[in-house]
């Protein structure tokens, strides 16, 4: 009989003691999905769950973030997003995450529960259950939610900003935008984070280092009710995807199963060619955008509208102003956020996934507010629009919203499941998914014309991929067949889909997709903008200042022009080495591989070789006379040229960065291997021997200049002893590039002996550096070379996204 009180009294302390009314007397309920109770007196949150053996979503953002590039806290960061399900036993309630990487989709429940117990899941969380009446079960979330759940502390520490943690004295929760709707539950919470304060980004946009309050959001979302139906990828088609591995697929076919990330979207009219939606898809723009901004970003994103229409949809893409009083981190809206930085830096397009579908549940775009700023600078750079008092020209302003209209679109295409398509641009700008470069039109006389500086509406490719991805095809049809014929139909026009990892210009070898390039030829085209850049800075001068600017900051508005070819250089380097290839499938009629020709590579080279004249590199000594030191309250930043000549200008420092930019791409290891590997495939290709030979011809080996040009020359061929020995030293380099490189560096060092006159200092030094480094080639023994100012946006590039069951989030 003791024994029986005993285990009763045990059974009933494990037991909720009240029910959820007795529990939560007194404090204000937030009815809706999952019921929320704020004890205002405690300050404690309290959270039911009403239906403890459903699955739901959830995830967290970032709705008032740090302002610095470099870190990556913006306002509006979306975190990743997890499927969640309740766990009990007794009193202990764990929050678990599924693993939905592995599966079994069509095995038995043997077959599902043997994968499910292969494979780690993870809790999240542990709760106490707090009391519990009818099955809803009741606990209190104060702390989950008062925690640091968007990972702030491990972002601050990775950037080398110190280490931080929460401090519960100074976190509370923000009541504000905390509410709770049908089929969303919105948190949101005040979190300080206090340390050590190391870090310089930090210490440039926050009061206090040792104190960083930001505030953080958990979105705890019903998953769908209504069955989506998954659409398979295909790697033509340009969409990002979540994979995972099907445990019940027959040892015969691919274990791997991938699908495309979407919106849900159906026709009224399933059998209509053109429909209304059952529901559109609506975005909100952030009501904080400023005019005209507001209105450029109102047209680009509603450009995608274009698109839809022509996959069978109409009003099926629509774009607002957000209402008044709209939180724009509840789960509800798609959202186009304005958000402030402390210097320019990426936009991105961002999307909370269900993970098991792939369907996209909100869109979320960060369009960095000073990116327009840069984009003016470069027209300023161009133009010189002013003149007096008065300004001009008004281009540059047009240019600039122009470019926002692109980015808009741009950034609203990765939201709809759309990755970069970095060969658009050699096909009369086919999407709005390339990084665009200002096509830049070059009149006889007089300043460059940006009057079709960017693409109106969306592109040919654009539609291509929505049709893909969102055409709704009659009962009975399967999907397979008019989506096959849509993409071969794109490449018998001329279309191709390349994306990230092959446009990087470092180690990327196809010929015609790149970042930020123009025209339909790479080398043609960087001859023509060498030839811009070289009419724009002759007209380089006062007039690229607004009146009463500081003339210091002239030197703000150089670096873009000096540097306008920079990107077109990476796409012409691209073709040296290049190998033209496809995401292709098995006999579907596109290209496999297939090397440049060596006649295009032979451009490619001569073209490369000519942004090394030092002709070209040398200001003019009346426009170095109008830069002066910086003005006392213009203090010097990341944006400006750099150099070795203390506060005054030097004049050589931006001719080392383009040379150190144009030798660095023609010498890059992987490029450096495949040309070696080409020439001997097909010896009509120079082979890196030449590449360098010809390299060395027009730098070490030209005819002498004088003066500033004559110094320029020698500041190239210092550049280029850095990259050869470079190139020696990598031990990740191949040995036929190491063998190569220190070749040349000792054929180098025996020419530059026999040189004397002016040359004699510049020579005798290069050969005491060169046999200097042949003794022991661990690392170059001459100066690394001075770096360009950026030219991308500043801060954390995050490429390569698209594969998970995550939010993918690209910046542009």
């Amino acid at each position: 009989m003791l024994r029986i009180i005993t285990i009763l009294i045990t059974v009933s302390a494990l037991l909720p003691a009240a029910t959820i009314a007795e529990k939560t007397v007194g404090l204000t309920k937030m009815d809706g999905f999952l019921p929320l109770y704020w004890d205002a007196k405690n300050g404690k949150m309290f959270l039911e769950f009403a239906k403890p053996d459903e699955e739901f979503l959830y995830y967290s953002s970032l709705p008032a973030g740090l302002g610095s590039n470099d870190v990556g806290l913006d306002r509006g960061q979306v975190g990743r997003s997890h499927v969640l399900r309740l766990e009990r036993n007794g009193p202990k309630l764990l929050l678990v995450e599924q693993n939905d990487r592995f599966r079994a989709e069509s095995g038995s429940a043997a077959e599902k529960l043997a994968v499910e117990q292969s494979f780690a899941k993870s809790a999240i969380w542990g709760f106490t259950v707090e009391a519990e009446s009818d099955g809803h079960l009741l606990v209190d979330a104060t702390n989950f939610f008062l925690r640091d759940a968007h990972g702030a502390v491990e972002t601050l520490k990775a950037a080398k900003q110190g280490t931080y943690r929460v401090d519960p004295s100074r976190s509370m929760f923000y009541q504000e935008r905390t509410k709770v709707f049908p089929r969303n539950t919105e948190v949101e919470v005040t979190l300080t984070l206090t340390g050590d304060g190391l870090g310089s980004f930090v210490r440039s946009v926050a009061p206090s280092t040792e104190a960083i309050t930001l505030r953080e959001h958990h979105s705890l979302v019903a998953l769908p009710e209504t069955k989506y139906k998954p659409r398979r990828h295909d790697p033509r088609a340009g969409y990002f995807g979540l994979s995972y591995m099907d445990y019940s697929t027959p040892f015969t076919e691919p274990i791997t199963q991938r699908l495309i990330t979407r919106h849900r979207l159906e026709k009224r009219d399933p059998n209509a060619a053109v429909s209304e939606p059952v529901k559109p898809i609506v975005y909100y723009l952030d009501n904080a955008t400023p005019e005209p901004i507001r209105s450029a970003l109102l047209d680009g994103a509603r450009w995608w509208g274009q698109a839809f229409e022509a996959a069978g949809f109409r009003n099926a893409f629509q774009v607002e102003i957000l209402p008044d009083g709209a939180d724009p981190m509840d789960a509800r809206y798609n959202m186009i956020q304005w958000v402030h930085r402390s210097t320019r830096g990426w936009s991105y397009g961002a999307s909370v996934i269900d993970p098991r579908t792939g369907e996209i549940l909100k869109g979320h775009v960060t369009l960095g507010s000073l990116r327009v700023r840069q984009d003016y600078l470069i027209a300023e750079a161009l133009l010189a629009p002013y003149d007096g008092n008065q300004q001009v020209s008004t281009a540059g302003r047009e240019m600039a919203l122009a470019r926002l209209r692109q980015l808009s679109a741009h950034e609203v295409g990765h939201t709809l499941g759309l990755a970069h398509n970095f060969a658009a641009s050699a096909k009369n700008r086919a999407s709005v998914m390339d990084y665009p470069h200002p096509l830049i039109g070059l009149p006889e006389t007089g300043a460059p014309d940006l009057a079709d500086a960017y693409a109106v509406g969306i592109g040919e490719w654009d539609k291509v991929a929505i049709a893909y991805g969102y055409s709704q095809f009659a009962g009975g049809v399967t999907e397979a067949n008019p989506l096959g014929l849509l993409l071969r139909g794109a490449t018998d026009r001329g279309l191709e889909f390349i994306s990230d990892e092959d446009a990087r210009a470092e180690g990327g070898a196809h010929p015609r997709a790149h970042l930020w390039d123009s025209g339909g030829n790479a080398v043609d085209e960087l001859d023509r903008i060498m030839k811009i850049r070289e009419r724009a800075l002759a007209r380089f001068g006062v007039n690229n200042i607004r009146p009463g600017a500081a003339m210091s900051t002239l030197g703000d508005t150089l670096v873009p022009l000096y540097l306008l070819h920079r990107y077109q250089t990476e796409a012409a380097a691209k073709v040296l080495g290049g190998v033209h290839y496809s995401f292709a499938l098995r006999s579907d009629g596109q290209t496999v591989a297939k090397i440049v020709p060596a006649a295009e590579q032979a451009r490619a080279l001569e073209a490369l070789l000519r942004t090394l004249d030092a002709k070209a590199l040398t200001l003019s000594e009346q426009l170095l006379g109008l830069l002066p030191p910086r003005a006392m309250g213009y203090a010097a930043t990341r944006e400006q040229f750099r150099g070795n000549a203390g506060l005054t200008f030097d004049s050589l420092a931006p001719a080392e960065a383009a040379a150190n930019h144009t030798v660095g791409m023609i010498l890059h290891p992987q490029r450096a291997h495949r040309l070696v590997e080409q020439h001997g495939r097909d010896s009509k290709i120079a082979g890196l021997e030449q590449v360098v030979d010809r390299l060395l011809n027009v730098t070490w080996k030209a005819s002498r200049l004088n003066g500033l040009q004559g110094e320029v020359q020698q500041t190239v061929e210092q550049v280029v002893v850095y990259h050869l020995m470079a190139l020696a030293a990598g031990e990740g380099n191949s040995g036929a590039v190491r063998a190569i490189a220190s070749l040349k560096l000792q054929q180098l060092s025996d020419y530059a002996k026999r040189l004397g006159g002016p040359r004699l200092a510049q020579a005798r030094f290069a050969v005491l550096q060169i046999e200097r480094f042949l003794k022991d080639p661990q690392v170059p023994t001459v100066a690394k070379p001075v770096e360009a100012p950026p030219g991308q946006p500043i801060g954390c590039e995050d490429f390569g996204q698209g594969w998970t069951g995550d939010a993918p989030a690209l910046f542009d």
